[in-house]
């Protein structure tokens, strides 16, 4: 909606992992550990160069087993890796115990104002808690969670979602993914993107993990906030569409949609 799509961030050929950003993953629990395996993954298949994944040892035996690529440390570890990270990923299957409040918190606040993608239970925690966010900050809510973050009806929300992906921007000063049939993309001066790629493939569990990820991978090298999430969106869609296609609406799952990244990567840079 009366934004064009950015461009892929450039890859200079001088480069190494670190030209593509560090990703601090804290994400995943001790029985939800898939979110913390797509969340990652999903940032490196967009270009990321490194993501370093914090989480229960659950979820970290099951990130090593399904991706060596990731680099898994235990919670306690989470302030020294925030000294030398680039972006923040928090929130996908974190849950919200007692323990994952407290982690929430003291992880927002030691990131000061690192770009931030906050998904999920992170969510969930951020409604139900007065918590000073960090000024780079995208919050990425299904209509449900857009709801306790207003403190309104889901109705509410469904009535007018361009209005609730505006009004939880304005409240919460950052930039909104509010996800849904045609997922709007909202900036607190104003700025709006209306998706129009994507399908029901995309209504598994999982699929908002992959897509979090996906924007903290573009954060990652450097996007600004707003063209990160709407670039995201856009090729999360996409690969939804490509994966549609060969599978099925039926017959996609979450770690489906993530073989079809780079595909829809391709198709972007073809078109």
């Amino acid at each position: 909606m009366g934004y064009n799509i950015p461009k892929l961030p450039n890859r200079e050929e001088d480069s190494n992992k670190g030209s593509f950003g560090k990703i601090l993953n804290v994400s995943g629990s001790e029985f939800m550990t898939g979110a913390a395996y797509l969340s990652s993954v999903s940032a490196l298949k967009v270009g990321a160069g490194y993501v370093e994944l914090a989480s229960h040892k659950n979820a970290l035996q099951v990130t090593s087993t399904l991706a060596p690529e990731i680099v898994l440390a235990p919670l306690e570890n989470i302030y020294e890796i925030l000294k030398t990270s680039t972006v923040l990923l928090i929130g996908c299957g974190l849950s919200t115990t007692d323990e994952a409040v407290k982690i929430f918190k003291n992880t927002i606040k030691a990131a000061k104002n690192l770009p931030t993608v906050i998904d999920a239970d992170g969510l969930n925690i951020l409604a139900e808690n007065n918590i000073k966010l960090p000024e780079n900050t995208i919050l990425t809510p299904h209509p449900k969670e857009a709801s306790r973050l207003l403190e309104c009806s889901l109705e509410g929300i469904l009535k007018d979602k361009k209005k609730a992906a505006k009004d939880i921007s304005k409240k919460y000063d950052c930039i909104t993914v509010l996800k849904s049939h045609r997922t709007i993309v909202t900036s607190p001066n104003g700025e709006m993107y209306i998706n129009n790629t994507g399908n029901s493939a995309l209504a598994k569990a999982g699929s908002g993990d992959i897509l979090a990820g996906m924007i903290a991978g573009f954060l990652a090298q450097k996007m600004n906030k707003f063209d990160a999430a709407v670039l995201g969106v856009y090729l999360h869609g996409i690969a939804g569409d490509l994966a549609k296609e060969d599978l099925t609406a039926y017959g996609v799952l979450a770690t489906d949609t993530i073989r079809y990244i780079p595909l829809a990567i391709k198709y972007l840079l073809n078109n």
